[in-house]
């Protein structure tokens, strides 16, 4: 039984990392959509969303099904809770890639934001696009150091972040209303998406680790 219970953990982990490789495409379509202003790849970030749900609920459906056969306890137990919650911040950044994509269809053909913001917004993105390859990298080795380069990483994003909404509120800010609310959604999503990735490397460290990071580190 115990031989049977370790397969099926590994096929939790095996799970996450290949939800985790659709989000770091799904993320990486969603920006050069965001940035070329290409609907094609809009629509297939989009339409790529429902598969990260259908694997997500997948691997839930498992999880419940080891925690009621097997009944694990302490670190077992750990991991596959963690991985429940994990499975649920994966399919959050899925959403959160295809809001982004949904943006960009929206605008076709026009660019998303103006010229004066749109530098920032690479940036956030090619950080995005890096934080989910690491993210993957990290649930397939279990390598904790990549969590500290994730949380490096966010914390760039947050200062992009707000520079979005100090561009966006300053005086000398010309957008049209449009502008404002798609600058400000497009800046919350990419800052959402990379909090959930370091919300997932906490859990990934903790259970390597058994040290806990606290959310304000």
């Amino acid at each position: 039984m115990r031989e049977v219970f370790q397969l099926e953990l590994r096929e939790v982990q095996d799970r996450l990392v290949e939800i985790s490789e659709l989000v770091a495409t799904s993320i990486d379509k969603a920006t050069r959509a965001f940035n070329e202003s290409d609907v094609g790849l809009a629509e297939e970030c989009i339409e790529d969303d429902a598969r990260i749900d259908e694997l997500a609920v997948a691997l839930d459906e498992l999880a419940i099904t080891i925690l009621a056969r097997q009944n694990p306890v302490a670190r077992d137990l750990r991991i596959v809770v963690s991985a429940l919650r994990i499975s649920a911040s994966l399919e959050r950044m899925g959403d959160l890639a295809t809001h982004i994509a949904q943006l960009a269809r929206y605008r076709f053909p026009d660019k998303v934001v103006p010229k004066s913001l749109r530098p920032t917004f690479a940036e956030m993105g090619r950080l995005d696009v890096e934080i989910a390859r690491k993210l993957t990298e990290l649930l397939s080795s279990q390598e904790v150091e990549l969590a500290e380069t994730i949380r490096n990483d966010d914390d760039k994003i947050d200062a992009l972040h707000l520079s979005v909404f100090d561009k966006v509120l300053g005086e000398k800010w010309k957008g049209e209303t449009v502008d404002t609310v798609d600058s400000t959604l497009a800046s919350r999503y990419h800052e959402r998406f990379a909090d959930h990735a370091v919300a997932i490397a906490k859990k990934v460290q903790y259970l390597a680790t058994g040290d806990w990071v606290p959310e304000s580190a």
